[in-house]
């Protein structure tokens, strides 16, 4: 199985296609991780073509200790999901 990409080899590659430093490939990838988190934050972000990042609020409900079996209470909390777009979803699980 083959390993995914690291953050260096996406930088090198996005450098390479568009003629640019990896270093300015490498900003270019910071930029959007830090846009991604910061627009999230407020009303979600959409990465066109691949997906998108949405704030979910889960509810407080019963669960159980898997040592002891205990039932416990897990309080309610925000969390971020992606929702992969159907697109892309397609491409990634398309049989070769």
């Amino acid at each position: 199985m083959a390993k995914m990409m690291t953050k260096s080899q996406v930088a090198a590659h996005i450098a390479g296609k568009f003629e640019l430093t990896k270093k300015q490939g490498t900003l270019i990838l910071e930029e959007l991780a830090t846009l991604a988190g910061k627009e999230a934050k407020k009303n979600g972000f959409v990465f066109p073509g691949v997906g998108k990042l949405v704030v979910v609020n889960r509810k407080a409900r019963m669960g159980r200790n898997p040592q002891t079996g205990e039932p416990i209470k897990i309080p309610a909390k925000r969390v971020l999901k992606f929702r992969i777009a159907k697109a892309m979803k397609e491409m990634a699980l398309k049989a070769k």
